[in-house]
């Protein structure tokens, strides 16, 4: 009996061991995806933020393909374009020096073009494309490959409300110690909203205007101020004829009057 239980805790053990190297591979193979770079992200410069952020994984392909039409962009383009290419030239070697990617410059010949031969390269080798090419990115996404689009990301990270825009905010405490006429009210992702004259509308939904914003390292907190209440104008009285005046009625009073009954 003994020899049984110490047999199935060994086996136990061992299937443990199984899953625990599974896991591992799976999450070593998430995280070693080679990342194609295109030519939009090097003009574009955001990757570098992206990079020291820790948003992008650490191995990173830039097809020489790319950086060829980096250069033909810098030699002949506008002067716009000359500018951008330049500077992803540029960024190409600055993420080759980073120690803490492994960036490798790939020799290849795009004979069918760069963007299809990124898409081809991701697909045969199962990596994802780093790309704000709408175009090309939308393509990546009906084949199946992964794509990291930094505008998508900016767009996500971006504030929901600007100054100058307006918004139904219920109050639910008021400000702090120092200024108790201020009234705090929090946005559906949990922003924090501090709202000037609002301390008395505890528990209210008041308009308010968004004035500006203040990125903090506990988050973001917005400023807005309470939009005063418009009054409803004032209804019309209506003015009646005096039965003095019924000797002035005319036949088109008399037909208004039929209407009315």
């Amino acid at each position: 009996m003994e020899l049984f239980i110490i047999a199935l805790l060994v086996l136990t053990q061992i299937e443990l061991f199984i899953l625990l190297r599974r896991r591992q591979a799976a999450f070593t193979r998430r995280h070693d995806t080679p990342v194609y770079v295109d030519t939009s992200s090097l003009m574009d410069g955001r990757i570098m933020a992206a990079v020291a952020s820790g948003f992008t994984p650490r191995n990173l392909v830039i097809p020489r393909s790319v950086l060829a039409e980096l250069q033909l962009l810098a030699d002949n383009g506008d002067s716009d374009k000359r500018t951008k290419a330049r500077h992803g030239l540029d960024l190409a070697s600055e993420l080759r020096e980073n120690k803490d990617l492994n960036v490798l410059i790939l020799d290849d010949a795009a004979t069918d073009g760069v963007d299809e031969h990124l898409l081809a390269l991701a697909r045969k080798n199962g990596g994802a494309i780093c790309t704000i090419d709408y175009n090309l990115a939308k393509v990546a996404q009906v084949e199946n490959i992964p794509v990291l689009n930094i505008n998508e990301l900016a767009k996500q990270l971006r504030m929901n409300y600007l100054p100058g825009e307006k918004v139904s905010l219920k109050i639910v405490q008021k400000g702090n110690d120092k200024d108790k006429r201020q009234g705090v009210g929090y946005l559906a992702d949990g922003t924090m909203v501090v709202v000037e004259q609002a301390g008395s509308d505890i528990d209210s939904t008041v308009e308010v205007e968004f004035i500006r914003s203040l990125q903090t390292a506990a988050g973001r907190m917005m400023f807005a101020r309470k939009l005063a209440k418009t009054k409803a104008p004032a209804a019309k009285k209506q003015l009646g004829r005096s039965r003095s005046s019924s000797s002035r009625r005319t036949p088109e009073d008399n037909l208004v009057d039929l209407a009315n009954q």
